[in-house]
């Protein structure tokens, strides 16, 4: 016999939109597990509570970052300069590394841990040591950073820093990179009565870790002789490192510093725990290429008018004599000068923009394109201009 169950009634509209709405929360959950939102990267606020004080810091994250692959990332601590010292977190985030990270993201797979150091405080101060050592902690474990690689870095005051953590945590960096810095703190003048010592102490302690040093070589904040005696106390105790010189820089070696494409590749090449052969370079590395000179037929061929995509006048290129110069939309003279015949710097300044001659089949210029290391712009040349403007 058939059994009957006695259900209530539900009317057929309403059990059609039942099963409309079922189907649809459905799909909309196989969508949102589809399209999860992601791990947000890039520059991200963070925070940590030591005995009581609560400090701001940013940790930075790559775009391919993500927390469910379980991949171990190499990471790099930064420590900034006596300017961006402060409370709001954000600062740091400015200059040196960070800027470079902007610039160029794919060179930099790297998660970076970003501290900031308070105001009336320094980063050789064992409580901003300690602060520095423990957000680098806390991100390596939450962003499953690898131990192995391990890098440290500063700049300026951030140098100084980075010298002592160098020293004082001397197993945990694969790799040091230090723009501009020194252990003679400009607020211990004292030490520098030491300084037939204290180099030869910090290398034995930091021993074979490879260290890259930059310094500008008219520094007239951090003297170069600090990046010097390092250099020789390391290059004396059988460890690893080099030592670039900017020629005619000052202060700011760290903007060509961290923008140097082998640096990230060079921090790379190195792990913590691998056998580590001495190593010692010095070199000098030049502001501008060497200039080269240019007849009065090419410098006539270089002169008249460019005008940009909107077909804007945007520079204006002439000479007078052999020397060569441009005037921009703003009357900003600025002297140039020749790398090649296709490719014009600027020798009075420490731009590192470079100005590249486009030519037609049968040699005309058409255009120059304004080249730096980020992006390049082409200005087209008018036909109708002069030739030789200084006329």
């Amino acid at each position: 016999m058939r059994r009957i169950l006695n259900l209530p009634a539900v009317p057929f509209g309403l059990a059609v939109l039942a099963l409309f709405f079922s189907a649809m929360s459905g799909r909309a959950a196989a969508r949102s597990t589809q399209f999860a939102p992601r791990q947000d990267t890039g520059f991200l606020n963070r925070s940590i509570t030591m005995h009581g004080v609560a400090y701001r810091f940013q940790v930075y994250l790559p775009q391919e970052w993500r927390r469910d692959e379980h991949r171990r990332w190499p990471i790099i601590l930064f420590l900034h300069g006596m300017g961006e010292r402060g409370s709001e977190g954000m600062w740091q985030t400015e200059i040196g590394l960070p800027e470079a990270v902007r610039d160029h993201p794919e060179r930099w797979p790297f998660i970076i841990v970003l501290p900031q150091c308070p105001q009336m405080y320094y980063w050789t101060d064992p409580p901003m040591i300690a602060m520095a050592m423990a957000e680098l902690d806390k991100e390596s474990k939450e962003f499953n950073a690898d131990p192995e690689r391990t890098y440290l870095t500063g700049l300026s005051l951030g140098g100084y820093g980075a010298w002592e953590l160098g020293k004082v945590y001397p197993k945990r960096w694969a790799a040091i990179a230090i723009a501009s810095g020194g252990i003679f703190w400009s607020y211990a003048p004292q030490r520098w009565q030491q300084s037939g010592v204290l180099p030869q102490e910090y290398a034995r302690a930091i021993g074979k870790t490879p260290i890259w040093l930059f310094h500008g070589s008219n520094d007239p904040v951090v003297p170069p002789r600090e990046s010097e005696l390092m250099y020789a106390a390391f290059k004396a105790d059988g460890g690893h490192i080099r030592l670039w010189i900017y020629q005619g820089l000052k202060h700011d070696s760290w903007s060509r510093a961290f923008n140097e494409p082998d640096l990230p590749r060079w921090l790379l090449e190195h792990r913590l725990g691998e056998e580590v052969t001495p190593y010692a370079e010095r070199a000098v590395i030049p502001l501008h290429p060497q200039a080269i000179p240019l007849n009065n037929e090419q410098l006539d061929a270089l002169s008249g008018e460019y005008r940009d995509i909107r077909g804007l006048l945007a520079l204006t290129v002439y000479h007078q004599g052999e020397t060569l110069y441009r005037k921009d939309r703003h009357g900003f003279v600025a002297e140039l000068a020749a790398e090649s015949p296709n490719a014009l710097f600027y020798p009075k300044g420490d731009s590192i923009s470079r100005l590249l001659v486009e030519r037609d089949r049968q040699g005309r210029i058409t255009a120059l394109i304004v080249h730096d290391d980020r992006s390049e712009e082409r200005l087209e040349r008018i036909r109708s201009s002069v030739r030789n403007l200084s006329q």
